[in-house]
């Protein structure tokens, strides 16, 4: 469905290093660095999309969406630990409930909440099989 996501960073480097811990911890490569219109980026690529983080173009401060999240897919529980406690290490902090299980309409998830250098809310996300 999503081709990419790009957030906006007030601080590059301290924002680079968060993201290439905490999708690190997912298997994801550290960002590549791209520049346009002067301004540097970082691009973070999987075999499902493209995640980048950006200092706004129009010169304005970063803001985070109130009620947004950008979920990163885990391959298990572990994987989501191993983000979170990647995040809390590179300037993350924690947000909503600790790691763990949680049961909803969806099903039975296990989620890791983080809000990003920058103050974006995002996770990683393990759904289990179907049994």
């Amino acid at each position: 469905m999503f081709s990419h996501v790009i957030l906006g960073a007030n601080d590059l480097a301290q924002s680079r290093q968060f993201y290439d811990a905490t999708l690190g911890a997912l298997g994801i490569a550290p960002g590549v660095e791209n520049v346009v219109f002067s301004i540097k980026r970082y691009f973070y690529r999987s075999p499902a999309g493209l995640f980048g983080i950006t200092a706004p173009i129009n010169g304005e401060p970063a803001t985070h969406g109130n009620g947004s999240t950008i979920g990163f897919a885990a391959a298990s529980p572990e994987q989501a630990d191993a983000f979170h406690a990647a995040g809390i290490a590179n300037g993350g902090v924690t947000c909503e409930d600790p790691p763990g299980w949680r049961e909803g309409p969806s099903g039975k998830l296990y989620i890791a909440y983080l809000r990003d250098p920058s103050g974006n809310k995002i996770c990683a996300l393990h759904r289990p099989p179907k049994a």
